[in-house]
């Protein structure tokens, strides 16, 4: 049988009767996060995004083979060009590729084709999925990996006191170009981070409740 090094594990120890107030103080900062589409020319904070990354980058992944690139654009050209190409796309899907039901779907959170919040935001981080290619070995579970990662980053951000936005124009190839990658990474998320601006507003929505979302066995 094939051995493999191992180290000590240094578990996160929190007392068993703090645990639950860890718990719901970490859930009482989260249900306040929304999803944000004005932004502030606000600057962040030096190494914010830094540590985000990093945060990010402690999600589990399929054979460990950590199958993510986040690439943060704050050029303001940059962040032209990627508005303008993912506008294409989105003005392609809202005008012929989406079906009515789905607009109706989106109707109640009133987004359209305009993303002026790519250019607005102060940071946008476009994050890859990595695929086997001359320098990366083959990934597993490679979408779940990343939305894992994702999670934890925009978790980090809020818990930061940044607003974000998880934008997913389809199809995203453009974004090789625009960002200078290589064919084996894929765009799955392009995340918008920055502060609110000044009176942004945001749908009135309500999330489900416990008991729509709990089932015990």
């Amino acid at each position: 049988m094939t051995t493999h090094p191992t180290v000590p594990l240094h578990p996160h120890v929190v007392p068993p009767h703090q645990a639950e107030a860890r718990a719901r103080g970490f859930h009482d900062v989260m249900a306040r996060r929304r999803t944000v589409r004005d932004y502030s020319p606000r600057p962040l904070p030096a190494g914010v995004l830094e540590w985000a990354i990093r945060t990010a980058a402690t999600a589990p992944s399929g054979a460990h083979v950590q199958p993510w690139r986040f690439v943060v654009v704050t050029d303001p050209e940059r962040k032209r060009r990627l508005r303008e190409a993912a506008e294409a796309e989105e003005r392609e899907f809202y005008e012929h590729r989406a079906s009515e039901e789905w607009l109706a779907a989106l109707a109640p959170i009133g987004t359209d084709w305009h993303k002026p919040f790519l250019e607005d935001a102060p940071a946008v981080i476009v994050v890859f999925e990595v695929h086997k290619g001359p320098d990366s070995p083959r990934p597993y579970y490679t979408k779940e990996s990343v939305g894992i990662a994702v999670g934890l980053l925009l978790a980090t951000l809020h818990q930061a006191g940044l607003a974000t936005l998880t934008h997913t124009p389809s199809p995203m190839r453009f974004l090789n170009a625009v960002c200078e990658r290589p064919p084996e990474e894929r765009a799955a998320y392009v995340i918008p981070v920055g502060y609110p601006a000044d009176g942004a507003r945001v749908p009135h929505l309500h999330r489900k409740e416990l008991d729509e979302v709990l089932v015990r066995l």
